[in-house]
């Protein structure tokens, strides 16, 4: 097969070591991050299920999880043209049209778009950052991945918990930084932490990630996992990292 006939200028295909799938990539837009992989391994989907990400750039997180899981359908929403264009590219060269969807549109417009109580699960690897947060990357494309410039994390949970059917569960990535304010907004919208794993880039480093699974309308009661360690030496991953991968 030509897989080159999906791509455009500056634009590279990288292997997902999944199902033998591949993705399009740009580094001059923006690349998907370990982050959405790692929200891939820890979000469970069970068999026909439906299942929406949410901001979901070029696609990665529903093209994983075709993979990885025996889901029924997966929906990709992506404000950004070109990272829509390039995810829809995509789920094409991988031929798989008729699992995966990508649409274009705005989070804060999710529940207009698909009607409530759609959803079995929801994933969000949103922006980490607010104004508070550090400087804002000059490439607007990066920029929108990685800021709140078009949604905050309200909007992502409200909407998550507008879309899903009761007893539906939302999986987010986020920066533990922030664990206080994500725990009192998804408390807020009635989807209640269950599941919360720490990711450490080193055993001995602090944790730069947090995943976590909400149920909707759950009972207040949370299980804390054994954390995830990425690499046991430099530039050298844990056997739970090579797992998630695939390799």
């Amino acid at each position: 097969m030509n897989f080159e006939e999906y791509l455009q200028a500056d634009e590279r295909i990288d292997e997902l070591h999944r199902n033998q799938y591949k993705i399009i990539q740009n580094e001059k837009k923006f690349c998907f991050g370990m982050d959405a992989v790692l929200l891939s391994g820890f979000a469970k989907v069970k068999k026909a299920e439906l299942v929406l990400d949410l901001g979901t750039g070029t696609g990665i997180i529903p093209i994983l999880l075709e993979a990885k899981t025996e889901g029924l359908h997966f929906t990709g929403l992506e404000i950004q043209e070109e990272s829509a264009d390039m995810a829809r590219r995509s789920v094409a060269m991988n031929k798989l049209e008729d699992k995966i969807e990508i649409i274009l549109g705005d989070i804060k417009e999710a529940s207009k778009l698909f009607g409530a109580a759609s959803f079995d699960v929801v994933t969000s690897n949103p922006p980490y950052m607010n104004d508070n947060h550090g400087l804002t990357n000059p490439n607007m494309e990066k920029a929108i991945a990685r800021h709140e410039l078009l949604c905050s994390l309200d909007d992502v949970v409200r909407e998550a918990a507008k879309v899903l059917k009761p007893g539906g569960r939302f999986y987010l990535v986020h920066r533990p930084f922030r664990l206080v304010e994500i725990i009192n907004t998804l408390t807020n919208y009635k989807l209640e932490p269950k599941r919360m794993k720490m990711v450490h880039p080193f055993i001995n480093k602090e944790p730069n990630m947090v995943l976590i699974e909400c149920v909707k309308g759950g009972k207040s009661m949370i299980k804390v996992e054994s954390p995830l360690i990425v690499y046991k030496e430099q530039n050298v991953y844990t056997d739970e990292i090579y797992d998630i991968y695939g390799y």
